[in-house]
């Protein structure tokens, strides 16, 4: 047997049709975790632990994701296996530059050579450079950590369109499109303001279709 993690191949083609396609220099970044909240009993790390993350193409993402569902045992936490209820797959909704991550990642390379510390990771200071170069803000995710069910009902008074709204393990993910919204120029405070938001901005969200912790994220009506 081997982990589970694509959950509903159906939800998880719809997730990826709808997102933007990439542009030269573009790419997706997601990352696979191993969760202590969701299984207390055998993660002793912190609360997020990766065991796995990739840069991809749009038409790539479900392939790169199976790649993810090795053998069951054989992601292993300080020789400890990992159970199947801790994983969560995750993915930046907003593309990412590998141009501008090219830059960061000169003045990384540059402090290295000239430290006296040659145990680094360059494989993970590329990753890690990818991870925060956003190349376009096409959402502003809003994470809500509440208890489901939750009345959210509000968001229809304050926008009038340009929103998606993900339903997660633990909560919710409110994704705006900026380009989208017509009806007012305050939405970021009114959010804020209506719904108990715990982060919000350029997030990596839970993919929608695969799966977390027992769950299977998935865009709602309300």
């Amino acid at each position: 047997m081997n982990y589970t993690i694509i959950a509903d191949e159906s939800i998880l083609e719809n997730f990826i049709e709808s997102l933007p396609d990439l542009e030269s220099g573009e790419k997706y970044y997601m990352a696979l975790f191993a969760r202590k909240k969701y299984d207390p009993t055998s993660i002793n790390s912190s609360d997020r632990v990766q065991l796995g993350r990739v840069i991809v193409k749009k038409e790539h993402i479900i392939r790169k994701l199976k790649n993810w569902e090795i053998p069951l045992g054989a992601y292993k936490l300080k020789g400890k296996e990992v159970n199947q209820i801790s994983l969560a797959a995750y993915i930046n909704p907003n593309p990412r530059s590998q141009k501008k991550a090219a830059r960061i990642m000169m003045h990384k390379l540059t402090d290295l050579i000239s430290g006296t510390n040659l145990d680094y990771d360059l494989v993970r200071e590329a990753y890690s450079s990818l991870q925060v170069s956003k190349s376009r803000g096409v959402y502003v995710d809003f994470d809500l950590d509440v208890e489901k069910p939750f009345d959210l009902s509000k968001l229809k008074e304050i926008m009038d369109g340009g929103y998606r709204v993900l339903e997660t393990r633990g909560g919710y993910h409110i994704l705006i499109e900026p380009t989208k919204v017509t009806n007012t120029k305050t939405w970021y405070k009114q959010i804020q303001d209506n719904f108990p938001v715990d982060k919000q901005g350029d997030q990596m969200i839970p993919i929608p279709g695969t799966y977390q912790g027992g769950f299977t994220p998935k865009f709602i009506n309300i």
